[in-house]
């Protein structure tokens, strides 16, 4: 099941994916998985009465944006034994702080936001660079452009 509020419902059959509201996302997976960007100042998506929705024994992998998930929370219900564990690639503050309670959760798999490092992501941006250049050299418009 997927939540996206950009797709088109047709999509999900085409995915094999039934499409389900957030909430019921939230509240039914095994596994939830964040794939989304966020917003600087913006309310934890998954706040404490968010995650406090979980199933019993859920997982929770946030290899998005740190400001998605309100880590405090998170570490009081892995503490708590209601999430079966987490795996985070960002955080809120980066790096992530020494006292962080994130840090001393049982079942938790901290990165330092590099879960996107592979040699295919890096081949790839690198190619991206240099289209972008050419494109501007060609006084065109590039295609990533920094805000």
């Amino acid at each position: 099941m997927a939540y996206d509020p950009y797709l088109p419902a047709e999509v999900f059959p085409s995915l094999d994916t039934v499409q389900t509201s957030l909430e019921n996302c939230i509240a039914s997976a095994d596994f939830l998985s964040l794939h989304m960007p966020g917003t600087p100042g913006d309310p934890p998506l998954l706040d404490a009465a968010a995650l406090s929705t979980m199933k019993q024994g859920a997982f929770l992998i946030n290899a998005a944006r740190g400001g998605l998930v309100d880590e405090d929370a998170l570490a009081e219900r892995l503490h708590a034994g209601q999430l079966g564990g987490a795996a985070l690639d960002a955080f809120s503050v980066e790096p992530l702080l020494q006292g962080s309670a994130i840090r001393t959760a049982p079942n938790v798999i901290l990165t330092p936001h590099i879960g996107a490092f592979t040699d295919q992501a890096n081949a790839t941006m690198g190619v991206m660079v240099v289209e972008d250049v050419a494109r501007v050299l060609r006084n065109e418009e590039p295609a990533n452009s920094v805000a």
